[in-house]
This record gives C-alpha cells, sequence and structure tokens, in this order.
C-alpha cells in the first residue's frame, strides 16, 4: 500500500501562486512516476501534469501548460506542483497520483494510487 499526502492548498487572488507538495510513503517500488488531476463538481478528474521517474520528462494539461511547473525530489519521494498566474477557471480539488513504473500519463487510469486531494480556491 502507498500513501500519498499532498499539502499547499489554499485560498488565493487570481494572479498569485500556490505551491503544492505530495509525498509517498509506504511499499514504494524502486521507480515510480507522479502527476497530479484536478476535479471540481461540474467536471471528471482532469489531468494538470505529470512527472517521469527520472524528472527529465514532464507533461502538462492544456489548459495550464505555461503557467504550472511540476517537479519532483526522489531523495524525498515528493513530487511538486508550483502554480502561477492563477486563474479562478483552477479553482478545485488537486489529486496527487503515483504510478507505478517510470512514466506518467494523462490518464487518470494509469496511476495506482491517488491522494485524498487539496483544495484551491482562486477569487477573481
Amino acid at each position: 500500500q502507498v500513501h500519498l499526502a499532498e499539502s499547499g492548498g489554499g485560498l488565493v487572488q487570481a494572479g498569485g501562486s500556490l505551491r503544492l507538495s505530495c509525498t509517498a510513503s509506504g511499499r514504494l517500488r524502486s521507480v515510480f512516476a507522479m502527476g497530479w488531476f484536478r476535479q471540481t463538481p461540474e467536471k471528471e478528474r482532469e489531468f494538470v501534469a505529470g512527472i517521469s521517474w527520472s524528472g527529465g520528462n514532464t507533461y502538462y494539461g492544456d489548459s495550464v501548460q505555461g503557467r504550472f511547473t511540476i517537479a519532483k525530489d526522489n531523495a524525498k519521494n515528493t513530487a511538486y506542483l508550483q502554480m502561477d498566474n492563477l486563474k479562478p477557471e483552477y479553482t478545485g480539488r488537486y489529486y496527487c497520483a503515483y504510478s507505478n513504473g517510470c512514466w506518467s500519463s494523462p490518464s487518470a487510469y494509469e496511476y495506482d494510487y491517488w491522494g485524498q486531494g487539496t483544495q484551491v480556491n482562486v477569487s477573481s
């Protein structure tokens, strides 16, 4: 079993920044990829960003390209999501996801474990 603990959500004004963190613990594989997804009551879980085991490959959803940056510290088993120039439409609950493998994916079905999520609210 793998446990994911997210932190860093909150309320921010449009144009502001937040940094989310996600630390994995438990029975971790020697290599694993991580991702972030966003969900709102109106939409299905939406891919935000993903990062490979090495950190050398990163992927972003079209809506956040150029505003968000994903990073990973393997020594700490932690992934980060730096969110800059936030817009109200980025409001939602952000979930960290863990995949047993080297590569991340925009598909939620490719992830094996999920965190409880952290709420991000962006006011206009």
